[in-house]
């Protein structure tokens, strides 16, 4: 409770100090500047990283109430060193070799650091949302994270869920973080383990501990409407409402069907949400929570003890998160520079959304979301893992090398049910490679805390004006190791881009840079490089 009224108290300062900072000249809420010779833009939300860098074609984005179901920020940044930032949600056009940014809520500031994306970043991240020192739970970065959704969906049940965890060690997975999803409650907002369902869960979380796993609840800001919790907290008026009077609880459709939510601009309504995860803590032994839902459209049509914007109460659900130090998130707002754990929105269980991971994580990175999760190995959409006509073991494995060495990786579908002997047998390497390298990538995650960079890195913001801006298909893990998965079907060589420096690579081969150069990637590669000297 403390930390999530603290960072109300931070925004405020920030909101106070940027209007101290801007310049006369920048007094208007709208902005068009002209994109200079050969300028690429990045920012706005994270599901947009496909169509970065901005500037080759057109687009639009209304920032009001919509993040796009992932992280967003008010936010742009240039090749160029150029930046333009809102306290409020935008509209952001580039049209016409022009750039365009407007609020009809507060003041666009802009300006130019530098003449690189690194030197932009750098500067807004000190200035508008700086690095607050903090991380979450070391677990997430260590070890790979398994959650129970694509196996169990609705049915979340104890004895499956052990089953489960026992299934990822005899299959020579090491243990990590297990995140039990939705519907182990008894219902929306009534916090507890379903009794038919959970025999002794307390005697779950032990058995779990002891296997070596932390352990995570799924929750959410929903009260289901016909339920005793939720005539206990419209009756203490702690619900948002559909009227300005204040009388009447709305009534949000959702994709689980239509509840009440939990006005978190209510401090008592934010105390009886951090109460009820800090009772499961207490009783259970819970480790932490994957925090979902909260996005800005159910916000949009309510009112609410203070009159904040949609953007603004999920700022406010993000904030419960730094009260636990173990949790994830998938919609945010304006939480840059924060101890939270940010996956990527559910992804399909298709090359196209595989090929998208990395300029999606690549953008969380630049718009101050360090602390990164590409989403569910082979995607989160449970009838691709149900339907043998579907499934795509290539896919799959590609996937795993994916996530292999991003700051998190997480698996839904349990590898040793979907894939043949010789494919699980890469997943199982991929998994350990993480482990192998998650003091490596723990390190890297406490430097983000204390400077804001991204841990996962794009090349045009290592190595600028060198054209790199163009690579979309490899990354670098803080800045000495060089990451190049292959991300197309029946593809075994790919094209990889070397900065400058000599790079070892995971076959042994040594390549100097900068050079572009094909390598072999057969079905058990993932291709990294290490650079061993400058």
């Amino acid at each position: 409770m403390k930390n999530s009224l603290a960072f109300i108290s931070f925004r405020i300062f920030i909101l106070l100090a940027t209007a101290m900072y801007a310049r006369s000249a920048e007094q208007g809420s709208d902005l068009e500047l002209k994109l200079l010779q050969d300028e690429r833009w990045w920012g706005g939300s994270v599901v947009d990283g496909v169509l970065m860098p901005y500037g080759a074609q057109e687009f639009f984005h209304n920032q009001f109430a919509d993040v796009k179901g992932n992280q967003a920020q008010p936010l742009l940044i240039s090749s160029a060193g150029r930046y333009i930032w809102c306290e409020y949600p935008m509209t952001i056009e580039f049209t016409d070799g022009r750039v365009r940014a407007a609020s009809s809520l507060g003041q666009i500031e802009h300006g130019r650091s530098g003449v690189s994306l690194r030197e932009a970043f750098l500067f807004v991240s000190r200035r508008y949302f700086p690095p607050s020192g903090r991380m979450p739970d070391p677990l997430l970065f260590t070890r790979p994270q398994y959650n129970t959704w694509i196996e169990l969906q609705y049915n979340q049940n104890e004895k499956d869920i052990l089953k489960y965890a026992r299934s990822i060690l005899d299959n020579g997975f090491p243990p990590g973080v297990l995140m039990i999803d939705d519907n182990w409650q008894i219902d929306y907002g009534t916090w507890d383990f379903a009794a038919e369902r959970f025999e002794n869960p307390k005697a779950m979380v032990d058995k779990l501990h002891a296997m070596g796993f932390k352990v995570m609840l799924w929750v959410c800001p929903f009260i289901s409407p016909d339920s005793e919790v939720y005539r206990e907290l419209a009756s203490k008026r702690l619900l948002v409402f559909e009227d300005a009077e204040k009388t009447t609880p709305a009534i949000v459709r959702w994709w689980n069907g239509a509840s009440a939510v939990i006005d978190l601009t209510n401090p008592d309504g934010e105390k009886w949400y951090i109460d009820q995860l800090q009772r499961l803590q207490k009783e259970y032994g819970v480790d932490g929570f994957k925090l979902d839902a909260g996005d800005p459209e159910f916000y949009k049509d309510v009112y609410s003890f203070r009159d904040v914007l949609p953007n603004e109460h999920t700022e406010r659900h993000a904030a419960i998160g730094l009260s636990f130090p173990l949790n994830e998130y998938r919609a945010c707002w304006k939480m840059a520079g924060q101890p939270l754990a940010q996956r990527l929105r559910d992804k399909e269980h298709t090359w196209e959304h595989l090929q998208a991971l990395i300029p999606d994580i690549l953008a969380q990175g630049l718009i101050g979301y360090a602390f990164t999760c590409p989403d569910m190995i082979g995607g989160g959409e449970v009838n691709s893992f149900t339907d043998s006509a579907i499934l795509d073991e290539e896919l799959v494995v590609r996937s795993a090398q994916t996530h292999a060495l991003m700051p998190m990786m997480q698996f839904s579908v349990a590898p040793w049910r979907i894939l043949n002997p010789a494919n699980l047998e890469i997943c199982r390497k991929m998994a350990n490679l993480h482990a192998e390298l998650g003091e490596e990538i723990l390190e890297i995650a406490r430097a983000s805390a204390e400077t804001g960079e991204p841990i996962v890195r794009s090349m045009e913001y290592m190595y600028p004006r060198q054209g790199y801006w163009k690579v979309e298909d490899q990354f670098l893990l803080g800045d000495r190791i060089l990451v190049a998965p292959v991300v197309e079907k029946g593809k075994t060589a790919r094209i990889v881009h070397f900065p400058p420096g000599r790079w070892k690579g995971d076959d042994g081969s040594i390549v100097n840079g900068p050079t572009e150069i094909q390598i072999d990637a057969p079905i058990d590669r993932l291709p990294w490089y290490r650079r061993v000297a400058p």
